[in-house]
């Protein structure tokens, strides 16, 4: 991303969300018409065949409700990831997915754990920290949407619902946090204004210099006089006749 460019869209911003979120719903097609279940396939805590959830697990859900409440905000989330950091965006969904479910294999219960809750959890926590660790104005703005819309889904880092794995929505949360830190992205700057990329001292527009490197207005230039110093002004005497 260019630094002096705003944010800009493309058709892959709306349109890698919209192909994996596609995909799992096919998955859950398959498995509901063909009658076969792949739970198996998720994460199995601290055991070899437990590890292949880790790449398995995103694309497996245990029935329609839950397939549905990951599907938005993964959708959103996703696209909003896309849009603000397009350059990383794909580091930040691959190398999510393999440590949030590494985190999870390792803290997990003995149980398959199953969904695509850890990268969503993985998504809200980069850019909900990004953002406020960034100190731009709209990635700091993102922040408080995602606050907004996804604030209540911190709760669910603490066993408080059964049947339900926590210990990868802390995964998320957490390995989401470590991105924010480790991963650096250009942030397109605002445009300047005149004053701004013109130093005052060596503006040709006499207004222009009263501004300095920062944009402040300076009422009085020492250094600059008000007169053309080429200029020259003279005077005629003329005596009065008594």
């Amino acid at each position: 991303m260019n630094p002096q460019q705003p944010f800009r869209f493309s058709t892959g911003v709306i349109g890698y969300p919209i192909a994996f979120v596609l995909l799992i719903w096919i998955i859950f097609w398959m498995e509901l018409r063909f009658g076969f279940r792949l739970n198996h396939l998720g994460v199995y805590p601290r055991t070899l065949t437990g590890l292949r959830g880790i790449i398995f697990s995103p694309f497996i859900h245990g029935s329609l409700e839950h397939l549905y409440h990951n599907s938005t905000p993964l959708l959103v989330l996703s696209t909003a990831l896309f849009y603000f950091y397009s350059p990383i965006a794909w580091r930040v969904i691959l190398y999510g997915i393999l440590l949030s479910g590494l985190c999870t294999w390792i803290i997990g219960s003995s149980a398959n754990h199953i969904g695509a809750s850890g990268l969503i959890y993985v998504l809200m926590s980069f850019t909900l920290f990004k953002g406020i660790f960034s100190k731009h104005y709209r990635l700091t703005a993102l922040s408080f949407v995602v606050i907004f819309l996804y604030g209540s889904m911190l709760w669910y880092v603490f066993p408080i619902k059964e049947n339900m794995s926590w210990e990868g929505h802390l995964s998320g949360l957490f390995v989401g946090f470590v991105f924010a830190l480790f991963f650096k992205t250009e942030i397109p700057r605002p445009p300047k204004y005149a004053w701004e990329a013109i130093d005052y001292d060596e503006a040709e527009d006499p207004f222009l210099q009263h501004f300095d490197a920062d944009g402040n207005f300076i009422e009085t230039l020492e250094d600059n006089p008000t007169t053309d110093p080429t200029s020259e002004i003279r005077y005629t005497f003329k005596e009065k006749d008594v």
